[in-house]
């Protein structure tokens, strides 16, 4: 199977309106910048969005919600993106905040095929409306079902043709998760390499979960906010 994509146009050529897309990253860290930047020029809609966060106003996830093309976000963390609190406040965004570890663990199982977790997380608040509880040993536990997503937006730092995939550093947190989560995974990487070159021994991700690789271009690696000690005189 040749999982080589010229750039993230090609890549993206097949996700469409309303479909469910999981996106890497942490924070601004590790996110798929290509891929979005072509998802916004290519103008799906109706998306449904799943991220650790939602990006800033002028980058990451924060470039579509300006073009209004994410119906509802799942996410954990989105106090950085002032067009995302405007949507969700006028009822134009559809919102599920849900614990981070709790996203984490909903992509772990969707990759390891099973439907539902149950986690002491959120019992209690009103993250757990309308879901199932059950006791254990005394102790309660929320029913979290396993994301469905039709696509898994990744990025690594290198990759081989093959799609097996190496991240650095804080990238190495939902990427890996989502990568294997999802019906089909996109990802574009830094630096991509022939196969075997590659050390077995470093893989995150095997390539049976990628079906379309790139080498991405012109990454910024932002971060949301930097803050300095100041020098002693």
């Amino acid at each position: 199977m040749n999982k080589l994509s010229k750039n993230a146009d090609d890549a993206i050529k097949n996700i469409t309106d309303g479909q469910t897309l999981m996106l890497g990253g942490f924070g601004l860290c590790g996110i798929p910048e290509n891929c979005i930047a072509a998802l916004v020029k290519k103008g799906i809609k109706n998306l449904t969005c799943i991220s650790n966060n939602a990006g800033v106003d002028d980058f990451g996830i924060g470039l579509m919600l300006q073009k209004k093309q994410v119906k509802k976000m799942i996410a954990s963390y989105v106090g950085e993106n002032m067009e995302f609190e405007r949507q969700l406040l006028s009822g134009e965004l559809e919102v599920e905040l849900i614990p981070q570890g709790t996203l984490a663990t909903r992509c772990m199982a969707a990759g390891y095929g099973m439907p539902a977790i149950f986690t002491p997380a959120g019992v209690g608040t009103e993250v757990a409306e309308g879901k199932e509880i059950r006791t254990f040993d005394g102790k309660e536990y929320l029913l979290e079902t396993a994301f469905e997503a039709d696509f898994a937006i990744v990025k690594a730092w290198k990759g081989d043709r093959s799609g097996n995939l190496i991240y650095k550093d804080t990238a190495r947190n939902f990427n890996p998760l989502m990568a294997m989560a999802a019906k089909t995974t996109i990802a574009e990487v830094e630096e991509l390499v022939e196969d075997g070159e590659l050390d077995p021994n470093f893989i995150h991700t095997p390539g049976i979960f990628v079906q379309h690789i790139f080498q991405g271009t012109g990454y910024e690696k932002r971060i949301e906010q930097r803050t300095v000690r100041k020098v002693a005189n």
